[in-house]
């Protein structure tokens, strides 16, 4: 079964296998024994000295977790915190908690934590355990440190949570991994502090955000920018390795560009072959999977930048339970 069937399955309304349907106790039992010592008290979270943001989701694939970061990170500055990341490092071969260099190598501490340090240049930390990963980023004179993806982890105690959902295909079919989406219950939205909407229609109490890119830009640095309007009638390579790649393909084609789509699954890391379409068209993607290509890119190859728009009081709000925990 392909990326596509299983696609169909949680949010194209295809009925779920029996043996998909099978699968799901003993997830939830996995789960429950991993979460049983946090839950018993018998571990508990750690407590750093500075305040902890988590942005995660509740679903498998993307639902821009990292564009929330990124928006996060300067909304932070511009209210003048000094924010550091600390990510798992997916897809990475990172053993050791590291400290991300400027530069660093996506093949070792994966590609979202590799274009947020090159993006941003805030301090990242990468590492299997979070929490001495995080400890990294205190000797890095940050005071308040965003963890990417980690709704599902309890190691690190939080001051605020975030939940970002995609608004399009909301949680799918509604059943848990693998018949579904669903890493754990939508009741798990209750608990968190926020729950931000990207794209499609906000519900209640839901905070709206959608994601803007209008430019793409040359990954080997060999010319400007140009508007992604200039593609508009070509034909292009579309290359996305993410988790949802329909909605880059689906950005791009609102631009009246013609899309030859090009999947692959999330995290995976590209090579020179993946892209040999030898055909000398454009080839476009996503911010993400241009980390992993500067190496042999050329004039052909092109990302496509994305960043998030969120109300401002969103950020305020931020902003003000940071300083005063004790009224939020």
């Amino acid at each position: 079964m392909n990326q596509a069937d299983i696609e169909r399955i949680w949010y194209g309304g295809e009925s779920v296998p029996l043996w998909m349907r099978l699968l799901v106790p003993v997830y939830q039992m996995l789960r429950s024994a991993d979460q049983f010592a946090w839950r018993c008290g018998l571990r508990k979270p750690a407590r750093l000295a500075v305040p902890v943001i988590v942005v995660g989701n509740i679903s498998a694939g993307g639902t821009g977790k990292t564009p929330l970061v990124l928006a996060l990170i300067d909304a932070l500055r511009e209210r003048g915190w000094q924010p550091g990341v600390v990510s798992r490092g997916y897809g990475g071969s990172a053993k050791q908690p590291i400290l991300l260099g400027e530069v660093p190598d996506p093949a070792i501490a994966g590609d979202e934590p590799s274009l947020i340090r090159r993006r941003t240049g805030v301090p990242v930390a990468v590492g299997r355990n979070r929490v001495d990963a995080a400890r990294l980023l205190l000797g890095a004179a940050v005071d308040v440190i965003l963890a990417d993806d980690g709704l599902q982890n309890p190691s690190l105690a939080r001051d605020i949570e975030i939940c970002v959902i995609d608004g399009v295909r909301r949680f799918g079919n509604g059943r848990l991994l693998p018949a579904g989406p669903l890493r754990e219950s939508s009741e798990r939205l209750e608990q968190v502090d926020f729950v931000v909407c990207n794209g499609g229609r906000a519900q209640a109490g839901e905070i709206p955000m959608r994601l803007l890119g209008s430019d793409a830009r040359p990954i080997d640095g060999s010319g400007p920018s140009c508007p992604l309007a200039e593609f508009s009638g070509q034909r292009i390579h579309a290359v996305a390795g993410i988790g949802n790649p329909g909605r880059f393909f689906d950005s791009l084609r609102s631009q009246g560009i013609e899309v030859i789509e090009h999947a692959f699954a999330d995290h995976h890391a590209l090579t020179a072959a993946d892209l040999d379409f030898a055909d000398g068209l454009p080839i476009l993607m996503t911010e993400k999977d241009a980390v992993k290509c500067a190496s042999f890119a050329d004039s052909r190859h092109w990302q496509v930048p994305v960043s998030a728009e969120l109300p401002e009081s969103f950020f305020d709000t931020i902003d003000q339970r940071l300083r005063n925990p004790q009224a939020s």
